[in-house]
């Protein structure tokens, strides 16, 4: 980051209080899980180990029922399914989004919410970040945004009316992507600490000021 980029200091407004309840840990711990078995051929490794899973499970059922049942419905569903095992495709781990990471030299992908820029309707964009570059993308990969990474200077999750906001500073500009549904602030956190991961030299979250008295 420039060392001349205006710096905000820990007296400023930072991060709400509090934190997600469990359930919402929970919750989006189940989404992300249906969202990466959905995605699952998209990792080579994690769709291997499905397919050897599957195999081994297969096999079991063919082998087992010889020696303790009698039913041979099980034997066919365990050949099915190591056959199945057999026949699925390699992984495919190409996608429009690694495309244009690799294109853009980004190595860190974030879900960005929701921009508008200026006037226009507000879109849902994907943030590519790179050591030079952060860019906001829409679903068809244009960009509505492109701020020079050394020039941001605070990347702040804010709550707001009805969900949460993450707000970067950069010189004199402000960008605000907004969070809305029941996973907004998990998604705006985790962007911020991604970004701040990504960006050492922002400088840090405020501490959260002790309650008077204590």
């Amino acid at each position: 980051m420039s060392s001349t980029a205006t710096r905000e200091t820990s007296q400023q407004q930072g991060s709400a209080p509090g934190s997600p309840s469990v359930s919402i840990y929970f919750l989006y711990a189940l989404a992300r899980l249906a969202h990466n078995l959905l995605h699952l051929r998209r990792n080579p490794r994690s769709w291997q180990l499905f397919r050897v899973a599957l195999g081994l499970a297969g096999a079991a059922l063919v082998i087992l029922p010889l020696g303790l049942w009698y039913s041979w419905t099980t034997g066919i569903v365990g050949m099915v399914m190591f056959t199945t095992a057999i026949l699925l495709p390699r992984a495919n781990t190409e996608t429009l989004a690694n495309r244009k990471a690799r294109e853009l030299g980004a190595p860190l992908v974030l879900d960005g919410g929701k921009y508008q820029p200026g006037n226009a309707p507000a879109a849902a964009v994907q943030i590519f970040v790179s050591a030079e570059n952060l860019w906001a993308l829409d679903s068809r990969f244009q960009p509505l945004l492109v701020i020079a990474a050394p020039e941001i200077s605070s990347v702040r999750a804010e709550e707001s009316f009805g969900g949460w906001n993450l707000r970067i500073r950069w010189l004199d500009h402000t960008a605000e992507f907004s969070f809305r549904g029941i996973f907004a602030e998990l998604l705006a956190r985790r962007a911020e600490t991604s970004l701040r991961a990504a960006l050492p030299a922002a400088p840090p979250a405020p501490q959260k000021r002790r309650a008077a008295g204590a």
